[in-house]
């Protein structure tokens, strides 16, 4: 189980290497994503809290990333936060998310991005349930739920 400690460790000695690596041009994500998606995982935006039904979905299955379909949080590590975003404690592998350093608006926080094609998903804070203490803060729009009965179906 990653902890705060493991995250700051990431963020400043370098992340795990990733299972495979997904890269495209800017042409070609355009192609793939939504403009929405496009600004949010390839730009580094975000969306307005509350403004997706993925907080409020909590089918078994999981949330992969929506520009490579990499799995990245399992659907019963998510958690209601009262943030406006989907939030997890963990990643569904530890070398599922990259961590980096984000002092963005004046403030330092950790950037979350997908280890296999460096989307931009959200950002980790200290402040989550117990055990871990960690709360993935991800935009709606980084992921798509893949539920467990679809998965079944390959």
């Amino acid at each position: 189980m990653l902890t705060w400690k493991d995250i700051i460790h990431f963020t400043t000695k370098g992340n795990l290497q990733p299972d495979r690596r997904v890269e495209r041009t800017t042409d070609e994500w355009l192609k793939i994503l939504t403009p929405e998606q496009f600004r949010i995982t390839r730009k580094k935006g975000t969306e307005a809290p509350h403004s997706a039904d993925a907080c409020g979905i909590h089918e078994v299955g999981k949330y992969n990333c929506v520009c490579c379909d990499t799995p990245l949080f399992d659907a019963t590590i998510k958690f209601e936060s009262g943030t406006g975003w989907p939030s997890f404690t963990q990643p569904i592998k530890e070398n599922a998310i990259k961590y980096k350093k984000d002092t963005s608006f004046g403030i330092i926080r950790v950037e979350v991005l997908c280890n296999t094609c460096d989307g931009h998903l959200g950002h980790v804070f200290p402040d989550g349930p117990k055990p871990s203490g960690l709360r993935y803060c991800v935009n709606s729009e980084a992921i798509q739920l893949q539920k467990e009965s679809e998965s079944h179906a390959e």
